[in-house]
C-alpha cells in the first residue's frame, strides 16, 4: 500500500466520498505542475469564493504551514562567494564579541549586546553584499534601520571596511572623550554614520512605515524621484509586542508600501525568556500581517532540512513541526543533537527512521533558515522584486548563535556581555579565528591585511552598491531662499480696530503666503490628525489638496463648497487621521528629509496641544537623536484656553515636556507678530543655516486685537522677553508682570487694576519662551563658572532685561508653575519673583472660570502683586485684604492642585 493511499485511508473517517476529494487533489496537483502555483492559488480562490456566495461556510485561515514560503526548487540562491561570506560573518561575529567583552572587562557596568548580531549576521551580510544601494547620482540609496541591539555588529563590519579604528571598538559605549560608539544607532551622536535611531524598541518599525510612504509621496509631487529606493526595517520577535510595532502595519498595507520591506528576525527569544513560549510567534505575526495585506514571507528552514521535507511524503514532519511549540525549539537549540533526536524526531517513530543515518552532530547541525545565505538571499530577492505590497520576511533564527554554553538560545542570552575564557575559547573554535590560545585572555580584534581576499571581496561588493552603508549626510546641498520676514506683513501689522484674530488664524496666514512662495512652497508639508476645521485649516484642501496615492475615486459630500476635501495624488497634505503618533513619525520623515533624501522639506505638524507632546514624547526625543528640522504646532494650548473640554484635552505642561528636548527650541507667544517673528527665524535656522533644532509653538483659538509689532522688537522676541508696555512714570510703587500665552492678556488686564484701583504703576512683559531664558541663564552661569577671572562676567537676557527696573516681579502664565520657575535663579538679586500657574488636573468650563479656578486671572495677578509689595513693606497687609474682598475672591477656595 502506497504511503500516499495510508494518508487517504486514515483520513476517510472524516471523508464521505475518498475517491472524489482525491480527484479534486490530483487536479490541483496538474494544476500546480503544468502551470504553476499562482494558478492554482487562482483557481482555489475562486472556488472559496464561490462557496461563501452560495452560503458556505469556509472560516479563513491567516496562517500558511509552518515552511518556507518559498519553495526549495523556487528559491534563488546567493551568487556570493560563500568562502568568504561566511568568513566575514565570523570575524564580524568574533569583532563584535570583543568589542562588548573588552569594554565589560575594563569597565563592568558599560553593558552591551552580542546575542542579537550574533542571529542576524547572515541577514545584515545578506543585505550589504548584495542588496543595499548607497546614495549615488543615479540612486537615492536605500534607507536601512537597524535593530538596535545589534550595533556591535554593525561596528564590526565598518572596522574591517576600514571606516572604524581599533581605537573607536576598544572605546565602544565610550563615548565622552571624543573617541568611542554610541551604545545604540544615535544620528545624533554619530551624526555621519547611523541613519535612523531604532531605540527605543518599537519606533523603528513605526518610524520605517511613514518613511516609505514619505518617499512615495517625494515622488508623486515630483519633487525627488525615489521609485528605486527601499526602507528596510530589522527589529524583533520580541519587539513585535510594542504597539507601535504593530500599530501602522494596516497603513502600510492600505498604501501599498512595496518600497517597504520589514524582517523580523524570530530568534524566538525577547529579554527575559521566550517570546511565545506556548505559541508560535512565526504563525501568530504571519495571520497579522496577511490580514493587513502584507506579502509575507516565512524563512523557517535551511537548506539541510529539504531533503528530510522532501522525504515528508506523509506530511508527519510538517504536523510535528507545527505542533512543537517556541518553547521547545529554544530548548533543542539550547542542548545537543541527542536531545534533539529524543526530544523532536522522537515524537513519531517514522520520523525516527527518517534520521537513523544522520549523526547527532548531524541532527544539531541543521539550520534555522536565517543562518542559511542560500534561503535568505532568496527571500531577500523576493522582497526586492515585489509590487503592490510591504513585504515582511519572517526569518527564524537561534539567539546568540556561535556563543556556545555560554549563552547559545539560553534565556540569559540578551544579557550576556562577559564572556569567561574558556566560552572565549569554545567561540574562537567555533569559528575557526587564527587567534593563539595565549592571545585569547586579551580577546583580540581581528583583521586581516588590506590585501586579503576576503577584505577586497568586503571592498568589492559595497562599490558595486554605490559605497558603504551604514552612512549619513549631515547637511544638503540645496540652497534654498527664506523670503524676508517683510513677507509677512498681513500677520506682523496691527489688526484693524474692532477685529480680533487668535494665533492659530495668524499661523495659518503665515502658512499660506509661505505656501504662495516660489521656493519654499512646495517644499512645506501640513501635517494634520483630522483636526484641520479645528485649526481654521480647511481652506488648503482645495488650495493644495490631500495626499492620497490613488487620488480621489469618489466625488466628496462637500464637492460645492469652496473648502472641499480634495484628495490628490500629488497633494501636499498629509492628513493622518485621529493619529498622533503616525503623524509624528510622517513629520519625521520630512524633518530629516535633508539628510534622506537630499531635500529640504519644511514639514509643520499641527496638532491639539494635549495631544501632542505628552503622546508622542518617546518620537520627539527620537526626531532629537535624529536632527529633525521642523515645526510643530500646539494648537488649543494651555491649561485655561480650550472652553469646555476638560481634564484630558487641557495642556499645561506641553512646554515642561519640550524643555527636555536639548535641540528643541519652544515658544508660548501671546500675538500675532511674535508667531510671524518666531516662525520667519525657525526658517532661517534650519532652512538657510541648517542647524539641526526643531521649533515647537504653542497657538491658542481664543481671539483679540493684536498690537502689532513694533521696531526693534525682533530680537528679544526670540531671546525670550521684551518689554511690551511701560506703566506710569511717576507712580509711588511699581511692579513688574510678566506672562506669555492668552493670559500675558490677563496680566495685561491686572496692570490696569493695579492703576486705577490702587494706584500702582506696571511694566509688562511678554515672556515668549521662559525656557529660551532659562538655557540662556544656565549657559552664562557656567560661562562664568569657568571663567573665574574674566574681566567682565556675562550676564543672562532675563537679568539684564530687568537689572534697571524696580519692584517686585509677578509672572502669570497658562501652565504649571515649573514653567515659569526656571528662571527664578536668573532674577536680579534682592528681587521678589512670584509665580502663578495652572497646576492640577484641567476641567470643563469657561475660560473665565477655569482662569478664575486655577487663580490665574487678572484679580488673582493684581492680589499677588499687592501681597509681594506688602511682604516687601511698600503697602499695608490690609491692602491686599481689601483687594481680595473688592474682587470677590474666596480666601477659603480649596487649592486647585489638589481639586
Amino acid at each position: 500500500m502506497s504511503a500516499q493511499l495510508d494518508q487517504v485511508l486514515a483520513q476517510a473517517a472524516n471523508d464521505p466520498d475518498v475517491m472524489e476529494t482525491q480527484e479534486w487533489l490530483d487536479a490541483l496537483e496538474a494544476v500546480i505542475e503544468n502551470e504553476g502555483p499562482e494558478r492554482a492559488h487562482y483557481l482555489v480562490e475562486r472556488m472559496i469564493d464561490l462557496a461563501r456566495r452560495r452560503g458556505s461556510h469556509i472560516p479563513f485561515s491567516p496562517t500558511t504551514a509552518y515552511v518556507n514560503t518559498i519553495p526549495a526548487d523556487l528559491g534563488e540562491n546567493s551568487p556570493g562567494n560563500l568562502e568568504y561570506e561566511e568568513r566575514l560573518r565570523s570575524w564580524m561575529r568574533w569583532n563584535a564579541m570583543a568589542m562588548v567583552v573588552k569594554a565589560n572587562r575594563a569597565d563592568g557596568d558599560l553593558g552591551g549586546h552580542i546575542s542579537s548580531f550574533a542571529s542576524l549576521a547572515n541577514m545584515l551580510g545578506t543585505g550589504f553584499n548584495h542588496f543595499w544601494h548607497a546614495p549615488t547620482e543615479d540612486h537615492g540609496g536605500d534607507l536601512i534601520y537597524i535593530q538596535g541591539h545589534s550595533s556591535p555588529g554593525v561596528y564590526a563590519r565598518a572596522f574591517l571596511e576600514g571606516r572604524l579604528s581599533e581605537e573607536q571598538l576598544i572605546n565602544f559605549r565610550r563615548e565622552v572623550d571624543g573617541k568611542g560608539l554610541s551604545s545604540y544607532p544615535h544620528p545624533k551622536l554619530m551624526p555621519d554614520f547611523w541613519q535612523f535611531p531604532t531605540v527605543s524598541m518599537g519606533l523603528g518599525p513605526l518610524m520605517a512605515i511613514y518613511q516609505a510612504r514619505f518617499l512615495k509621496y517625494l515622488q508623486a509631487r515630483e519633487v525627488a524621484k525615489t521609485d528605486n529606493r527601499k526602507v528596510w526595517v530589522f527589529c524583533g520577535d520580541g519587539e513585535m509586542d510594542e504597539v507601535e510595532s504593530m500599530g501602522a502595519i494596516g497603513v502600510a498595507g492600505r498604501e501599498q508600501l512595496d518600497n517597504l520591506v520589514m524582517v523580523v528576525n524570530c530568534n524566538l527569544q525577547r529579554l527575559d525568556g521566550p517570546v511565545r513560549g506556548n505559541g508560535k510567534i512565526i504563525q501568530e505575526l504571519e495571520g497579522e500581517f496577511r490580514g493587513a495585506g502584507w506579502n509575507v514571507v516565512k524563512v523557517i528552514w535551511g537548506s539541510n532540512w529539504d531533503p528530510l521535507l522532501a522525504k515528508d511524503k506523509e506530511g508527519i514532519l510538517q504536523r510535528v513541526m507545527m505542533e512543537t511549540l517556541d518553547g521547545e525549539y529554544q530548548n533543542y537549540k539550547a542542548k545537543d543533537g541527542a536531545y534533539v533526536r529524543k526530544h523532536f524526531f522522537g515524537k513519531h517513530p517514522k520520523l525516527l527512521e527518517m534520521v537513523s543515518r544522520m549523526s547527532d552532530d548531524d541532527l544539531w547541525h541543521l539550520l534555522r533558515g536565517g543562518h542559511d545565505p542560500h534561503k535568505v538571499y532568496a527571500s531577500f530577492k523576493v522582497a526586492q522584486e515585489h509590487k503592490g505590497q510591504p513585504t515582511v520576511l519572517l526569518v527564524k533564527t537561534v539567539k546568540g548563535y556561535g556563543m556556545g554554553k555560554s549563552g547559545e538560545a539560553r534565556n540569559t542570552a540578551h544579557q550576556t556581555k562577559k564572556l569567561d575564557d574558556e566560552a572565549v575559547r569554545e567561540m574562537r573554535d567555533r569559528f575557526a579565528l587564527p587567534i593563539a590560545d595565549d592571545q585569547l585572555a586579551d580577546v583580540p580584534f581581528y583583521k586581516p591585511a588590506d590585501d586579503a581576499p576576503e577584505i577586497k571581496y568586503l571592498h568589492e561588493r559595497r562599490k558595486a552598491l554605490g559605497g558603504y552603508l551604514p552612512q549619513r549626510r549631515v547637511k544638503s546641498d540645496e540652497k534654498l531662499v527664506v523670503p524676508e520676514l517683510a513677507t509677512f506683513k498681513a500677520v506682523l501689522d496691527a489688526t484693524a480696530e474692532g477685529r480680533e484674530i487668535s494665533t492659530t488664524q495668524a499661523y495659518v496666514r503665515f502658512l499660506t503666503i509661505l505656501l504662495r512662495d516660489a521656493s519654499l512652497g512646495k517644499r512645506v508639508v501640513p501635517i494634520l490628525v483630522d483636526e484641520s476645521r479645528t485649526f481654521g485649516m480647511e481652506g488648503l484642501f482645495r488650495q493644495i489638496g490631500i495626499y492620497n496615492h490613488q487620488g480621489q475615486l469618489y466625488e466628496p459630500v462637500d464637492k460645492d463648497q469652496v473648502s472641499y476635501y480634495r484628495e490628490d495624488k500629488a497633494g501636499q497634505i498629509l492628513q493622518e487621521g485621529i493619529n498622533e503618533a503616525g503623524a509624528m513619525a510622517s513629520w519625521i520623515a520630512a524633518a530629516t528629509s535633508y539628510s534622506t533624501n537630499d531635500r529640504i522639506m519644511v514639514p509643520f505638524y499641527t496638532f491639539y496641544s494635549m495631544f501632542g507632546l505628552q503622546r508622542i514624547g518617546d518620537l520627539a526625543w527620537a526626531a532629537g537623536d535624529m536632527r529633525a528640522r521642523g515645526f510643530l504646532l500646539g494648537g488649543t494650548a494651555g491649561r485655561t484656553t480650550l472652553n469646555g473640554e476638560g481634564l484630558q484635552h487641557e495642556d499645561g505642561h506641553s512646554h515642561i515636556m519640550a524643555s527636555t528636548i536639548p535641540n528643541c527650541v519652544p515658544y508660548d507667544p501671546t500675538f500675532a507678530h511674535e508667531v510671524a517673528v518666531i516662525l520667519h527665524d525657525g526658517l532661517r535656522r534650519m532652512v538657510t543655516n541648517q542647524e539641526d533644532v526643531f521649533y515647537y509653538i504653542t497657538l491658542m483659538n481664543e481671539n483679540y486685537a493684536q498690537p502689532g509689532l513694533k521696531a526693534g522688537q525682533e530680537e528679544n522676541i526670540l531671546k525670550g522677553l521684551y518689554l511690551l508696555q511701560e506703566g506710569q512714570k511717576k507712580a509711588k510703587q511699581r511692579v513688574q508682570l510678566m506672562g506669555s500665552g492668552t493670559i500675558l492678556r490677563e496680566v495685561i488686564a491686572a496692570a490696569d487694576l493695579l492703576n486705577d484701583d490702587w494706584g500702582i504703576a506696571a511694566d509688562i512683559w511678554s515672556a515668549p519662551s521662559f525656557t529660551l531664558l532659562a538655557r540662556d541663564g544656565q549657559d552664562v552661569e557656567r560661562w562664568n563658572m569657568l571663567n573665574p577671572t574674566a574681566k567682565k562676567p556675562r550676564v543672562a537676557h532675563i537679568t539684564q532685561s530687568l537689572q534697571g527696573t524696580s519692584g517686585p516681579i509677578v509672572v502669570a502664565t497658562d501652565y504649571m508653575r515649573t514653567f515659569a520657575e526656571q528662571v527664578r535663579a536668573f532674577i536680579p538679586k534682592d528681587r521678589s519673583y512670584k509665580v502663578l500657574g495652572t497646576d492640577g488636573f484641567g476641567r470643563s468650563d469657561s475660560r473665565a472660570k477655569l482662569r478664575e479656578f486655577f487663580e490665574v486671572n487678572r484679580y488673582f495677578v493684581t492680589v499677588a502683586a499687592l501681597k509681594t509689595l506688602a511682604d516687601e513693606g511698600a503697602i499695608e497687609q490690609s491692602v491686599v485684604a481689601d483687594a481680595i474682598k473688592k474682587y470677590g475672591i474666596d480666601p477659603n477656595k480649596a487649592n486647585p492642585v489638589t481639586q
